[in-house]
């Protein structure tokens, strides 16, 4: 893997992946990732396209309410469609798959440091991406 930084588009795979999502007709964006996201979750052993699932979800992630904007000029050029908000608990699903799986994580990674900075970021997608609770009781329990 090429890393040269710790976010979602720093390495060869996530650039060349918004490569594609920059060459890819708007419809057609949502379809790459979402087939990224499944293959991932579906991933029996090693997780050939984790690089790519990182750089959707941050995507996705970033058009949440507490989401931060890919500002990255490894990131896509053109902007994304707006996506639907099914896509977020996919997202969270395969970044659940990676960040499982750390043996293969850890391993990527020179520096101990940077592993747990990659390790922060997708925390924090995470928790962008995970849906809000319930701001209802689902229960009325009466004394």
């Amino acid at each position: 893997m090429g890393s040269w930084d710790t976010g979602p588009f720093d390495n060869d795979t996530a650039a060349d992946f918004a490569n594609a999502l920059d060459n890819a007709e708007p419809e057609a964006c949502e379809t790459l990732i979402r087939g990224v996201l499944i293959r991932t979750i579906d991933a029996t052993g090693y997780l050939g396209e984790a690089d790519e699932a990182v750089a959707a979800a941050a995507l996705i992630a970033a058009q949440c309410p507490e989401g931060e904007p890919v500002d990255t000029p490894y990131g896509p050029e053109t902007p994304t469609p707006i996506f639907p908000t099914a896509l977020r608990a996919l997202a969270d699903e395969a970044l659940a798959c990676i960040v499982g799986d750390d043996a293969e994580s850890a391993s990527n990674w020179v520096a101990q440091e940077d592993w747990k900075q990659w390790q922060a970021m997708l925390t924090r997608l995470r928790a962008v991406l995970a849906p809000p609770p319930p701001s209802f009781a689902l229960f009325d329990i009466q004394p």
